[in-house]
């Protein structure tokens, strides 16, 4: 990747990150109680216009919804297979905070959304979830499938290739988002965020969300 082209993705992401603090900010005007409000790591989070409907294809080939994927607490990934170091790093950073919620009783599906759909196919996708986590669920489709999922959560990507290049780098934002049945996107975590600081936070949105509903 040039020089010219990583300095523009980190200007890039920077201005998308802004972009979705402001409109997160905005959205958590409406003055209603938020049951969230002691698990929040930061202002950034829930309350806002991100995340929603997407359709894409599972590793195994079928079409879902997020309404098929989304029937649990899951952290939502975007990247791809072929990514040498960040996305390996952080899938397994995910794994490992789901296995700690395993050991305190919550289950937590992790899921990775392809922002490669050409080469990400859904035999692709299963062999890489395989080696991260048994339980991990891996989404590619069409690149418009793919589009609308990256605009639902704002994230960022670009495809960097000339020509027929097969061994191309995709730039992308590099969060992780935790969604909710009923609930929706409450909470996104950054690289420098921990496996035992996952699992905490998404440990109190669980309970938080869980106490909501025993008294309702």
């Amino acid at each position: 990747m040039s020089r010219t082209y990583a300095v523009a993705s980190v200007i890039l992401i920077a201005l998308l990150l802004a972009g979705s603090a402001l409109a997160i900010l905005m959205g958590r005007t409406s003055g209603e109680a938020d049951i969230f409000a002691q698990c929040r790591g930061s202002a950034v989070a829930g309350g806002a216009d991100l995340g929603g409907p997407f359709t894409l294809v599972s590793e195994t080939g079928e079409t879902v919804t997020d309404a098929d994927v989304i029937t649990g607490p899951t952290i939502l990934y975007f990247g791809y297979t072929f990514c040498p170091d960040v996305c390996p790093l952080d899938t397994v950073r995910n794994a490992e905070a789901v296995d700690i919620l395993d050991a305190t009783g919550h289950e937590v599906l992790p899921v990775m959304i392809s922002v490669d759909p050409e080469r990400d196919t859904p035999e692709v996708m299963a062999a890489f979830t395989e080696n991260v986590h048994p339980r991990m669920l891996g989404l590619t489709g069409t690149p418009e499938q793919t589009d609308a999922a990256a605009d639902a959560y704002r994230v960022y990507y670009r495809i960097n290739r000339e020509g027929d290049d097969p061994y191309y780098l995709v730039d992308h934002s590099a969060f992780a988002y935790l969604v909710l049945p009923d609930y929706g996107f409450v909470e996104f975590f950054n690289r420098e965020t921990t496996p035992q600081q996952m699992a905490d936070t998404t440990a109190c949105y669980i309970e938080a969300a869980g106490g909501a509903e025993s008294g309702s």
